[in-house]
């Protein structure tokens, strides 16, 4: 599991590691009981205070996302699933940070949206390529 947190965006860092942890179990790299990694792993990881995930995990804990198993670490609990409601919320999450990095690069949301089609245009030509070779 990946996590990158970015410095310029507004929200705490510990709402950051929440929302990774939540997109890896929307994109399907965590599922039901696979294990976190420890505080410390993940604080040296991403360069944060170990308090930091702590409190992420403690949130989660709470939302009921993950579990914590004395001596052993934090898990994803059983009963969470991909919820297809989250998806939505996670293409807006990821249309924010392009729309920023577009901002920061000097393009017009309509450039990036061009970009996009562009590329998705590339992708299924590739797919028909691919598929007739």
């Amino acid at each position: 599991m990946q996590l990158t947190l970015d410095g310029s965006d507004a929200r705490p860092l510990y709402v950051q590691i929440m929302d990774e942890i939540r997109r890896a179990l929307v994109r399907g790299a965590l599922g039901p009981e696979d294990p976190l990694p420890s505080v410390r792993e993940l604080s040296a990881e991403l360069r944060v205070n170990p308090r930091t995930v702590s409190q992420a995990y403690l949130e989660l804990e709470r939302e009921g996302v993950v579990y914590v198993r004395r001596g052993q670490g934090t898990f994803v609990a059983a009963g969470v699933k991909p919820d297809e409601r989250e998806r939505p919320m996670l293409a807006r999450e990821v249309a924010k940070r392009a729309q920023a990095d577009a901002w920061r690069s000097g393009l017009s949301v309509t450039e990036l949206i061009d970009a996009l089609r562009d590329l998705e245009r590339d992708d299924v030509d590739d797919l028909k390529e691919a598929g007739g070779a």
